[in-house]
């Protein structure tokens, strides 16, 4: 079982997605939560009328929820009261607040159902791709976030922290994972989940304890794809392979290169990775 704290995040994660769906979709309603011991527990509803769906837990195969999180597929009903594709066990929820049609996508997180985000209007309301897009873009976003900072708190937890600071082995674990995390940061388009992204980086970052050097240039500053460059390269990535990473051209790759070697005044990628990490730009 998760930890509180873990949860809470959970919480604040699902609270922004939920408010995401309802300001890019045009469904009235919008709520959902994440799976827990078999079951999603809807945590954060957005402009319902009623307190009808509030606390509602949805266990695995029933409800609309309950398919789209077995089946990790979307599913919806244009007339939820005279579906017949679906068990009618929330009724008293969904009715209640009065939905008519009712979508739900499912979080996926590796391959796995972690949650389902619902959509839902008063009024019978034909849904097609163009419609749907925006959805399926918010519940992707979120099983992004959740993956990234599981994996980055996977990591943080196996990290042994010994008196006197961490080893080389748990320096090499922290920027393998802070090159990995910016390379994830750069797919997402959303500007809001990537500052979340960035607020662990700069968390990996910091772990490692390294002050910036009195000697490096105070007002040095690199783009957000320099470092994402320099991040990968620390990690002994080749071009090629930074930029398969972040989605590049790799004559891309070699300009970011160039120019981020030229600012810290270096004549090799390993003088410029070190140059940074004086200038605590990289971990």
């Amino acid at each position: 079982m998760a930890a509180p704290s873990a949860l809470r995040d959970d919480a604040s994660l699902v609270s922004h997605a939920v408010a995401e769906l309802a300001r890019r979709t045009h469904f009235p309603v919008a709520f959902g939560g994440l799976e827990h011991n078999g079951a999603v527990h809807v945590t954060t509803i957005v402009g319902a009328r009623t307190r009808s769906i509030d606390g509602l837990v949805v266990h695995a195969s029933r409800g609309l929820g309950g398919r789209a999180l077995v089946e990790r597929r979307p599913r919806m009903t244009l007339d939820y009261r005279t579906s017949r594709s679906i068990t009618h066990d929330y009724d008293r929820a969904i009715l209640g607040e009065g939905i008519a049609t009712l979508f739900a996508v499912p979080v996926l997180v590796g391959g796995a159902a972690r949650g389902v985000l619902y959509c839902g209007s008063w009024a019978q309301s034909p849904v097609d791709d163009v419609q749907a897009r925006p959805a399926f873009d918010v519940a992707g976003e979120l099983g992004v976030e959740l993956h990234v900072r599981a994996e980055v708190e996977r990591r943080l937890a196996d990290t042994p922290a010994p008196e006197g600071g961490l080893g080389a082995g748990a320096r090499e674990e922290i920027r393998e994972s802070y090159a990995q995390l910016r390379s994830i940061a750069a797919t997402i388009g959303d500007d809001t989940v990537r500052r979340r992204l960035e607020d662990v980086e700069a968390r990996l970052a910091a772990l490692t304890g390294d002050a910036p050097s009195a000697s490096v240039d105070a007002d040095l500053h690199l783009s957000r794809r320099e470092i994402d460059v320099l991040a990968c390269a620390a990690v002994g990535s080749t071009n090629g392979e930074i930029a398969a990473s972040l989605g590049l051209r790799e004559t891309t790759v070699k300009s970011y290169l160039a120019s981020a070697m030229s600012k810290l005044d270096a004549s090799t990628r390993h003088a410029a990775v070190t140059r940074a990490r004086r200038a605590g730009l990289l971990p």
